[in-house]
């Protein structure tokens, strides 16, 4: 299946272990830049009560949920350590700075 690539815009406007929002037709997506400058997407609500996650504390390849603590996977996001649940990724793309979501992905996601 090919692809549909959205301009989120560049990965300077994502603070260094933060995170934006964008939204789309499906819902929210939170856009999360790592210390190490890699770029992941994952719907915006935590698996456990919906908190926002891109609200949340960014450290390694996880964001803990401003709520509750529970600790999600940026690359797969799955729920870590004790607790059990996960929200849809997102494929990004990179290309020397600007970023792109895949749009069919999360409508995929969505049904």
């Amino acid at each position: 299946m090919d692809m549909n690539w959205i301009s989120i815009g560049n990965i300077s406007e994502i603070p260094l272990r933060g995170a934006r929002c964008v939204k789309t037709p499906q819902g929210k997506i939170a856009v999360f830049r790592t210390a190490e400058n890699e770029v992941f997407a994952i719907e915006d609500h935590c698996p456990h009560k919906g908190g926002p996650l891109s609200q949340g504390i960014v450290h390694a390849k996880a964001v803990t949920c401003p709520l509750h603590n529970w600790v999600i996977s940026l690359e797969t996001g799955k729920a870590l350590g004790a607790d059990v649940g996960e929200v849809p990724t997102i494929p990004v793309r990179n290309d020397d700075g600007a970023l792109y979501i895949a749009l069919e992905s999360i409508m995929m996601a969505a049904e």
